[in-house]
């Protein structure tokens, strides 16, 4: 039972870190923070980018619960969920790294699914890429994609309505 309720806590945060990632991209990276988020939707040859940033404040979120629950910072004060949190967010920030950055942008390895689950989320990221600007768009979230089907007919209205600017080759 003592490694229960801490299992469940640090599964439960992986999965509302998908939801926090995808408001955030939605409302945040597509809105007021585009000035960070904006040259990962433009072509270029760095190595990073400014939309790395967000990693430094996902980093932050984790740290900062660590904290809350050590004892060594806040005393008898320490809140003990923190630290099982904090490590939800840790491990989200993992598979964040290895699908979006590593398997999606082929930043750090070069494999391209041909089926299943992975070929999938890299279809709905790649017409997440389809919209030109932060207007408008399709699969905010980075680890649970959509019916790359639904999300073409999205991105099809939105560009029918004046919502999005599409580019020619995402087929919307």
């Amino acid at each position: 039972m003592d490694f229960l309720v801490p299992a469940l806590l640090v599964l439960a945060t992986i999965f509302a870190m998908e939801w926090v990632a995808w408001a955030s991209h939605k409302y945040i990276m597509h809105g007021f923070g585009w000035g960070w988020h904006r040259d990962h939707h433009e072509p270029h040859d760095n190595m990073f980018e400014k939309n790395d940033l967000y990693a430094i404040v996902g980093a932050a979120m984790s740290i900062s619960m660590f904290a809350l629950g050590s004892e060594w910072v806040m005393g008898e004060n320490a809140w003990w969920p923190g630290t099982w949190i904090g490590l939800g967010i840790l491990f989200y920030g993992v598979i964040y790294t290895l699908v979006h950055d590593g398997l999606v942008h082929q930043r750090y390895f070069r494999w391209v699914p041909k089926k299943g689950y992975a070929k999938r989320l890299v279809q709905a990221h790649k017409l997440h890429h389809a919209t030109v600007g932060k207007e408008g768009g399709v699969s905010f979230g980075f680890v649970f994609a959509r019916d790359p089907a639904k999300l073409k007919a999205e991105l099809r209205r939105q560009r029918e309505a004046g919502i999005a600017v599409v580019r020619e080759s995402a087929g919307a």
